[in-house]
């Protein structure tokens, strides 16, 4: 049987890789990935070593889920705005439906509820609360600005608090530092990409400081944000929480953050500040990585 001169079999193959890519650009995989990568990077400042097989895949597929069900359902609420913003995104393109985004949300929620109540009552109230807060955000938050921004700064945060919570953990000063950062950088982040995004947010009259008071100053709030973030990570040194070796990761790190902050300041094109805004996140994830590998070695 054919459709229009092409096999059905053919038809289907395409249908299923649309589908698929449509489904693997909601998930953001980089993005769920370098979450639950830090929660083993948590759990191995406790542990000064590797957690249980278990403990380690539960905690990292939690992470991965929370954090895909977050992203899944951004772009429902995200509709009206990236019909302007990112039109070729799988909602507004209708490379997907509304009700399949509805059921990978819920899938993603659940999954990464069992996850976490498999290490615990606790750490199941930890993922519920993120959860809340993630949902909550997409839902009423996004339009408040530097809320907004404060409330993903405090859900990138989470995955170090909860990583130290698997392994009782919750007491040690690194975690918290390494929260910290992730705080930091994230808001920076945030408020970056919303002055990248200042057209779009026009639809919904987000309360952005970009649009509050004009890109070039959330540009330097944002930068000074990404300075904070080197000084923090100098901390643990000065206090003696972890020795030279690691500062050998960090320098190189904090060099190319602050390199790639001074150059966001003066992007001149939307293109370039969103280029630059990724080159940020890919170095953190790099960092992460790093630290996790050395840390084992």
């Amino acid at each position: 049987m054919t459709i229009n001169n092409e096999p059905l079999r053919d038809v289907h193959n395409k249908s299923f890789k649309v589908k698929f890519k449509a489904i693997y650009e909601l998930v953001r995989p980089e993005l769920s990935l370098a979450g639950g990568m830090c929660i083993i990077a948590s759990q191995i400042i406790v542990l000064h070593s590797l957690p249980t097989f278990f403990v380690g895949v539960m905690g990292f597929l939690t992470g991965f889920f929370i954090s895909g069900a977050a992203l899944i359902s951004n772009d429902y609420f995200d509709l009206d705005v990236d019909r302007v913003n990112h039109p070729q995104r799988p909602l507004p393109s209708g490379r997907i439906s509304i009700m399949e985004l509805m059921i990978l949300t819920g899938l993603f929620t659940v999954a990464g509820f069992i996850t976490a109540g498999l290490l615990g009552p606790v750490t199941l109230g930890f993922a519920v609360f993120i959860w809340i807060i993630a949902i909550s955000y997409n839902w009423r938050f996004k339009e408040s600005g530097l809320l907004g921004n404060i409330m993903v700064g405090i859900s990138v945060a989470w995955f170090f608090i909860f990583g130290g919570a698997t392994v009782d953990g919750l007491t040690n000063g690194l975690i918290w530092i390494f929260a910290g950062l992730a705080f930091i950088f994230d808001v920076g982040e945030e408020i970056a990409g919303d002055a990248m995004d200042m057209v779009g947010d026009e639809e919904r009259s987000s309360k952005t400081l970009a649009r509050l008071y004009g890109k070039p100053y959330a540009l330097r709030v944002s930068s000074a944000l990404f300075i904070l973030f080197t000084i923090v990570s100098l901390i643990p040194f000065l206090i003696g929480w972890l020795s030279i070796i690691y500062l050998v990761i960090f320098l190189p790190i904090d060099l190319v953050v602050l390199y790639l902050a001074m150059k966001l300041l003066k992007s001149q094109t939307v293109e370039e500040g969103r280029r630059i805004i990724r080159q940020l996140y890919l170095t953190l994830t790099i960092f992460i990585i790093v630290f996790v590998i050395s840390s084992i070695l």
